[in-house]
Order: structure tokens, then C-alpha cells, then sequence
């Protein structure tokens, strides 16, 4: 076997294969003689027809199927020959010339890039610092409220945090458009559900009252068949709905798991949740930096096929968000491909890392890991013994610290400084 490389553009390399000339035609001649025992002609007896005649009506499919089979066993020891690391499955080209009796093969496809880290000598990152207080509390009680509020019919023109009820039948140019009609639909105004603009247009709008919205989809809509046109609404105006927000008293307090209704011990338990909600936010932003450190400094090149395959999964990722209602709404590769292409550097960057320091999770931090996610749930023990009933699960959690273990790496390579900022500004950034 005969093997040959050549470079093409970016990560693209051309493996050229030559077989052994004699091995297949052998193998050839093998298969035919075994077949000619079996093989019925009309004219010839079992086992008697004449090899020149098999040659004549089967050797060009044995001769395909020999060499098919020579492809896929030769191929991964071409590539380990030529020492390369492919990104994905390659595209086979035979390259067949019978008379000058030559049996090879064209193998295309892109390769890992090389990642030599670069050193983070000088470079530097903000901590969030954050000081919880009481009125973060206040805020938070506030929020648990909205979340309980009750919607009350009132006899007057809709505000903003009010919620209507409406039918409404919308086009673009003049005609109909899939999802363009609803009835009975509920819109809280000011809430940002629905196309810029529209949910403004139903301020000071009454009960019974019909009304024509003018808006544009936005340029990045899902559905790229409206992407950035305007559509005219006829909306009609069913009920107005007022808020109305439950008082903190005990019935409300035991519905957070305070079964005596005691205030102090409901403010207790939101302190503590948003301190845990607090060192969460922390660790994930100071892990986004350092991420975002790792690839400002390794600039990498990423295989399409890689990006591809993670074009695929973002995108599968959405439609299971969006579940019954993201049937038939096209999700383009342009809306995953920016974060698709950052995930697969990045997940070549913290692969070197892991690789060039021999960083390894160990048993007691994965441990530590799994009781740290379980504590959140009533049966913490149930959730532990979930993850290590299943090896795949577990791998989760060991990804997780691993990556950990690479944040902690390069902090400890660059300037670390304290960045005192509210709660509410660290719930912000996320």
C-alpha cells in the first residue's frame, strides 16, 4: 500500500491511497472460483461452467466488492501511516484504472488543528464582588409575587401590565401567513412577547374594541420567510385584565415550603437561595472570561464538518425548547453557527489544556460535584444515586469539574482583581 498526502485549503487534506495490485486480483479470482461451485447457467452443469465466462457476467461486481472492502479496511491504516487526526468522515473517491491494472483510492477531508498555547503572561480578568442586600431580598419577594399574580376584568382602557384578550388575523403583502391568525390569545402589554411594537399598539384599547397594528418581523426572526417584513394585524380587542398581586402573609409564605408562615424565616430561606444563586452567577461569569481569555489568545482554525455537527445540535437544542410550538418554523444555520463555531474552538482549546497540564478530576471532587447539584432537590440522595447508576450521566458531571479544573488552571496564571457590582447589575450580564 502506497500512500501520499496533500494539503488543500485551510484543514483540508487529500489522502492518496494505491493498493496492492496482486492481493486484490487474488482475492478476486478466490471469490470467483468459490462461487463458480454454486452458480447455475442455463447449459452448464453445477460447478461446470467456464471460469471465462464467470470473469465475463460477475467479475466487475466481485471486482467492486473486493475493493469496496479494501477501502474501509485500508483506510485507518493510511491515516496512521500519514499520522493524521481527521475531523470527521471523509469523502471517498475511487480511482480505478483496470488496464494499467491499478486499484486506488482519493480520501478528502479536514483535520484537527494543531493548538499551540499561547502564554497568558499580563493578562487579567474582573471577579464580580457582591454584597447581597436586604432590598435585594425585597426585590426578590417581589418577584415571587408577580409570578402569583391573578388577572381581575376591569371597565377601562388597557395600561401597560395589563393583559387582553384578543383575536387577531395578520399578512404580509397583502396575504396570509402561517401563524398569522389566533383567537383568544392573551397578551400581557409591556411583557416583549410578541413582535416589537405590536403589544404598544393595544395601550388604550377597551373591551370590544378593534384595532389595525402595523409592524415589522425582525431581520433575525426564526422563520426566514418573514425575517425583517412588515405585516398589517386586524386585532380585536376581547377583555382587559388588570394585576392583582397576592399580600406576603402566611398562606402566601407556606407556598414556599414555610409551613408555619413565619416572614422571617420565608426572608431567611430567600437569602439563602439568592447566596447560592449568587456564587452560581459569580462562577459562571468568571468561567465566560476566561473562556473568552482562551480564545482571544489561541486564535484556531475549526473544521466545517466539527461546526456542522454542532450547527445540528444547537439547533436541535431550540426545537425541544420551543417543543410544539416550533413546528414549521425554519431555524437557519446562520442563527447557530457564530456560537457553534466558538464551542467547537473552545472545546479544542480546553482539550490542550487538559492535555499539555495532565489535568484530571478525581473521585472525591466529582464527589463533591454531584452532592453540590443534589442539595438543590427534596431527595438529594435519590439525585446522587441517579447520576452514578448510569455511567453516561456521571461523564456529565466529570466534564463539568474537568473545566473547572481549567479555569482554575489559568486563573492562577493571570491578574485576578475584585469588581464590586449590585446583584441585580450580576444578574445582568448573564
Amino acid at each position: 500500500m502506497q500512500v501520499s498526502v496533500e494539503t488543500g485549503d485551510g484543514l483540508t487534506r487529500r489522502l492518496k491511497v494505491e493498493l496492492p495490485t496482486e492481493e486484490i486480483e487474488q482475492e478476486i479470482e478466490k471469490r470467483l472460483q468459490n462461487h463458480a461451485r454454486s452458480i447455475r447457467l442455463p447449459g452448464f452443469r453445477p460447478g461446470k461452467v467456464p471460469m471465462r465466462l464467470l470473469r465475463q457476467r460477475y467479475g466487475d461486481s466481485m471486482r467492486l466488492e473486493v475493493f469496496s472492502e479494501r477501502v474501509e479496511a485500508s483506510y485507518p491504516q493510511a491515516i496512521a501511516e500519514s499520522e493524521l487526526r481527521p475531523a470527521g468522515r471523509p469523502e471517498i473517491e475511487p480511482d480505478l484504472d483496470l488496464a494499467a491494472r491499478r486499484y486506488a483510492y482519493v480520501a478528502e477531508f479536514e483535520v484537527l488543528p494543531d493548538v499551540e498555547l499561547a502564554s497568558l503572561e499580563g493578562r487579567s480578568l474582573a471577579r464580580p464582588q457582591v454584597d447581597l442586600t436586604e432590598a435585594d431580598v425585597d426585590e426578590t419577594i417581589e418577584r415571587l409575587r408577580q409570578q402569583r399574580k391573578r388577572w381581575e376584568s376591569v371597565e377601562r382602557t388597557a395600561e401597560t401590565g395589563d393583559r387582553l384578550t384578543v383575536d387577531f388575523d395578520g399578512q404580509v403583502d397583502g396575504e396570509p401567513f402561517e401563524g398569522g391568525r389566533g383567537e383568544e390569545v392573551r397578551i400581557e402589554i409591556g411583557a416583549g412577547r410578541f413582535i416589537p411594537g405590536f403589544e404598544d399598539q393595544l395601550i388604550g384599547a377597551s373591551a370590544g374594541d378593534e384595532r389595525s397594528v402595523q409592524v415589522s418581523f425582525p431581520e433575525t426572526y426564526p422563520q426566514a420567510s418573514l425575517a425583517g417584513k412588515p405585516a398589517a394585524f386586524k386585532v380585536k380587542v376581547k377583555t382587559v385584565e388588570a394585576p392583582s398581586l397576592p399580600e406576603v402573609d402566611a398562606e402566601f409564605i407556606t407556598e414556599f415550603g414555610v409551613n408555619d408562615g413565619d416572614l422571617e424565616r420565608f426572608r431567611a430561606d430567600v437569602r439563602a437561595n439568592l447566596e447560592r444563586e449568587r456564587s452560581e452567577r459569580i462562577k459562571a461569569r468568571v468561567k465566560n472570561q476566561v473562556m473568552d481569555l482562551l480564545l482571544e489568545a489561541n486564535p484556531i482554525s475549526v473544521p466545517s464538518a466539527l461546526v456542522a455537527r454542532e450547527v445540528e445540535s444547537l439547533r436541535q437544542q431550540m426545537q425541544q425548547q420551543l417543543g410544539g410550538g416550533g413546528a414549521g418554523i425554519e431555524l437557519p444555520d446562520e442563527l447557530f453557527a457564530d456560537n457553534a463555531r466558538r464551542r467547537v474552538a473552545l472545546g479544542l482549546i480546553v482539550g490542550e489544556v487538559v492535555k499539555a497540564n495532565a489535568l484530571s478530576p478525581g473521585a472525591d471532587r466529582i464527589r463533591s460535584a454531584v452532592e453540590e447539584t443534589a442539595a438543590s432537590y427534596d431527595d438529594p440522595k435519590a439525585v446522587i444515586d441517579y447520576y452514578y447508576a448510569d455511567r453516561e450521566r456521571l461523564a456529565t458531571v466529570e466534564s463539568m469539574v474537568l473545566e473547572d479544573l481549567v479555569v482554575e488552571h489559568v486563573l492562577d496564571q493571570i491578574e485576578v482583581t475584585d469588581e464590586p457590582i449590585s446583584f441585580s447589575e450580576l444578574a445582568s450580564q448573564q
